[in-house]
């Protein structure tokens, strides 16, 4: 079994998430008392999201970077960035570090394609609906058509996310506005859902709707559980 070296924190709400959902996984794989072999770097999330709200990718790439280069020089194989919009610095640990990268959105793509969709809609954070390093991967290197909601609707999302999911608050209004918005991207066209923030599998489930989802914290996590016992 490969260590797997987690990049957490951001938050750790969805952080909890991934070490609960790695290990349940290995368990049902193994069986028996097994567990993950892995390591944990967290951080402060507060420093991050400073950095994001001023646009200083830069510095927020070498916190990250300096956090995979910790995880490598303490065993980790390979590097599971445990949040979406951080991938946008995920160019800073490829070339800090050795060790490989698994992509968050790669893995969602190729659960995507499985599936048969071509089109599909993404909710996220303000910065991975309207930015381009992560729907030009899906777009670029996979061939998906990618739609985003309109101008005030991301605004909510986002909101939404920082002002609730990340502090671990779970309202249903919240719900029901997501629900809303998801519907009109299928009205779009959308054939399915990405929950493309690691917090929002907190809030939205598959019994929630009859729209395919594809939550990127469980997709992200099994794809680190089958590298990890390939």
């Amino acid at each position: 079994m490969k260590t797997i070296g987690l990049i957490g924190g951001m938050s750790w709400e969805s952080s909890l998430e991934y070490y609960r959902i790695i290990n349940e996984l290995v368990k049902e794989k193994r069986g028996g008392l097994h567990s993950a072999k892995s390591l944990m770097y967290s951080v402060d999330f507060e420093e991050i999201e400073k950095y994001q709200s001023e646009g200083n990718w830069e510095k927020a790439g070498e916190v990250l970077a300096q956090a995979a280069k910790d995880l490598e020089n303490g065993g980790a194989e390979f590097i599971v960035l445990c949040t979406n919009t951080m991938h946008k610095v995920a160019n800073h640990i490829e070339e800090t570090v050795k060790i490989p990268l698994l992509h968050i959105a790669e893995a969602t793509a190729e659960k995507i394609i499985e599936k048969g969709i071509k089109t599909i809609g993404l909710l996220g954070t303000k910065y991975t609906m309207e930015q381009d390093f992560y729907k030009g991967r899906l777009v670029g290197k996979y061939g998906l058509n990618v739609i985003v909601p309109e101008k005030e609707e991301i605004e909510i999302i986002n909101r939404i996310i920082f002002d609730e999911l990340v502090l671990g608050i779970i309202k249903e209004e919240s719900k029901n506005e997501y629900k809303a918005i998801m519907e009109k991207l299928v009205e779009k066209g959308a054939e399915g859902i990405i929950l493309g923030c690691t917090e929002i599998g907190l809030l939205i489930k598959q019994k929630d709707t009859t729209i395919p989802l594809f939550d990127t914290t469980y997709i992200h996590a099994l794809k680190a559980v089958e590298v990890a016992l390939d």
